[in-house]
């Protein structure tokens, strides 16, 4: 009998959150506006169930999973380097990668800077509660599309995105500019002009290279790639593997996240949306149905 455990998610609503995690998940108890659930997590203020058990009980990772839809845009917002977040904030960084899983028309991700942008320009922008999304790179996004997102990336995910996120175990995030949205008080939401001013990278060559290193089409491809190798994590993808019999050698911390179809192991299966994580080093057996599409992520070589 194998030894992976299954997870039930942490849960997370969002002011841009929809009803499309709550459907694709089966959460028929589920709050509205449900933006992020957290598959494989260790974080405090959100950890992963293993039962009725919080996973943190059972180990720590360096890495966090989610699932991610969104009904509405997310704020501007960059997240710190490790230096900083341990200096600043008394956590790692965050860096983090994005599968993208379904997407509606012309809907898209915001990802770096334009070139020429400067900080004085930008943040004049900020300051007088100007918008700033012309300031960065829109990208209409597909099915199986990848992104790379280091330490440092002016970024926002746009309305009407479903992906899967694999980040650095941390919930640091400095919010630049949240489209002049506010509650039903007239508040908005807290913004961290400061700190993103100490970490946001404006450089061209580290915006280049945010383009140069997306990958597309991905899930329509049949075989096994490596998406990103991380000092704290590492994702593989296991897009339509023909082999309905499959064997995995899986290390201690290792996790998969089924994307399509299922996987059959010889207690439980994995559906879609659903995920697992193997306390020790074993060997895995199981089925895969023949469309179905996986991530196995890992901790990395160097972890924090």
């Amino acid at each position: 009998m194998s030894k992976l455990l299954k997870l039930k998610p942490f849960i997370s609503t969002k002011i841009w959150g929809g009803e499309r995690l709550k459907s694709l998940k089966n959460l028929k108890a589920a709050p509205e506006k449900i933006g992020e659930t957290w598959e494989v997590s260790t974080l405090e203020e959100g950890p992963s169930l293993v039962g009725e058990t919080p996973l943190n009980k059972f180990c720590d990772l360096s890495y966090l999973v989610k699932f991610i839809d969104t009904n509405d845009h997310l704020s501007v917002q960059v997240h710190p380097g490790d230096e900083y977040a341990r200096k600043y904030e008394n956590s790692s960084g965050k860096t983090e990668c994005w599968l993208i899983l379904d997407s509606q028309e012309d809907c898209g991700i915001y990802l770096g800077f334009k070139k020429g942008v400067t900080k004085k320009e930008f943040f004049n922008a900020v300051k007088a509660n100007l918008p700033v999304n012309h300031f960065l790179n829109f990208i209409p996004v597909k099915r199986g599309d990848f992104f790379k997102v280091p330490a440092g990336t002016v970024h926002a995910i746009g309305k009407g995105v479903t992906l899967c996120e694999v980040q650095q175990s941390s919930g640091i995030t400095y919010r630049v500019w949240d489209w002049g949205r506010v509650d039903a008080n007239g508040v908005g939401r807290e913004l961290h002009v400061e700190k993103a001013s100490d970490v946001l990278d404006f450089s061209e060559k580290f915006n280049d290279r945010l383009m140069l290193e997306m990958k597309r089409g991905l899930l329509d491809q049949v075989g096994i790639s490596t998406l990103i190798e991380h000092e704290s994590f590492n994702v593989q993808l296991f897009s339509q593997v023909l082999q309905k019999d499959m064997v995995l050698n899986l290390s201690e911390k290792d996790s998969l996240i089924v994307l399509d179809g299922e996987l059959s192991f010889s207690n439980f299966k994995l559906n879609a949306f659903e995920a697992a994580i193997m306390p020790e080093a074993e060997e895995v057996e199981f089925k895969a149905s023949s469309q179905a599409c996986f991530i196995l992520v890992s901790e990395g070589k160097n972890e924090l």
